[in-house]
């Protein structure tokens, strides 16, 4: 009896750990500049103008050139439960992007992890996970990543040369994003009502092993307006082969057009 107490006493403990919320990352040390506006460009299909539109208030887009997003999360990082997390992402918008991640218990960090897709170049490290860097099968799912964040700051979208769109009904449309010499599609649905992005489909290589291509859905699960601008709040991925998301993500501060350097190429917070 007693041994089994303190087996569950050792269990709540831990529970308990996993249920505290992580603090947010303090502020990171670059000052925002003030976007400059451009008309949305004419051309594009119904769901994507009116998209834009909902999201600037109008028929003005901004131009954003860097991107700092920080927030809170859910995530699996190899188990059946959700634990909690903070994250920052840096983004060089269209080009290149860093995610840092610290899994947390009682809000202390236990897992930390650095990936991205710099300088064309593609990377993931995370200890007891392990560590690889600029294979194909990892390039490409780390491209279709900087893509499908990009709906965050959308105007990129449409104002980047090598971005192109395709009609396909009113309330679905289909992004052409490069990759290396070649371009990917992704299908981007619409909310009917809103107009906002819902959902994007698009085939990805789930790790550097796997043979075949895995349908893999990021969506934005939920709104609000941040400096003015409507962008998902909460925004998640899912495989099409398992029933839950394996992570949600909260932006809670989001810093445009800062000049970041190399903060892209570090590693950590």
């Amino acid at each position: 009896m007693l041994i089994a107490g303190v087996l569950v006493a050792l269990i709540v403990v831990v529970w308990l750990g996993f249920q505290i919320q992580p603090s947010e990352f303090a502020a990171p040390p670059f000052e925002e500049q003030e976007p400059e506006t451009v008309p949305i460009p004419p051309g594009l299909p119904a769901p994507v103008e009116r998209f834009l539109r909902v999201t600037y208030g109008g028929d003005q887009i901004l131009v954003v050139k860097t991107v700092v997003l920080s927030g809170l999360a859910k995530m699996k990082p190899g188990g059946p439960w959700y634990l909690p997390a903070r994250f920052r992402f840096i983004h060089n918008v269209g080009h290149d992007y860093r995610h840092y991640f610290e899994v947390t218990w009682y809000g202390l960090p236990i897992l930390k992890v650095n990936e991205g897709y710099v300088d064309g170049l593609s990377f993931f490290a995370a200890p007891l996970i392990g560590a690889e860097a600029n294979h194909p099968k990892l390039s490409q799912g780390a491209n279709l990543a900087l893509w499908s964040e990009t709906f965050m700051f959308p105007a990129a979208l449409v104002l980047d040369p090598r971005v192109s769109w395709q009609a396909v009904d009113a309330d679905t449309s289909i992004l052409n994003v490069p990759f290396e010499d070649a371009t990917e599609s992704i299908v981007v649905r619409f909310d009917p009502a809103t107009g906002l992005v819902t959902t994007m489909e698009v085939m990805r290589y789930r790790s550097t092993t796997d043979d075949k291509k895995t349908l893999w859905i990021p969506s934005n699960d939920e709104y609000a307006v941040i400096d003015g601008t409507t962008m998902a709040a909460a925004g998640s991925a899912t495989w099409f082969d398992q029933k839950y998301a394996w992570a949600t993500f909260y932006t809670k501060d989001v810093l445009l057009n800062a000049e970041i350097g190399d903060y892209i190429r570090a590693r950590g917070e």
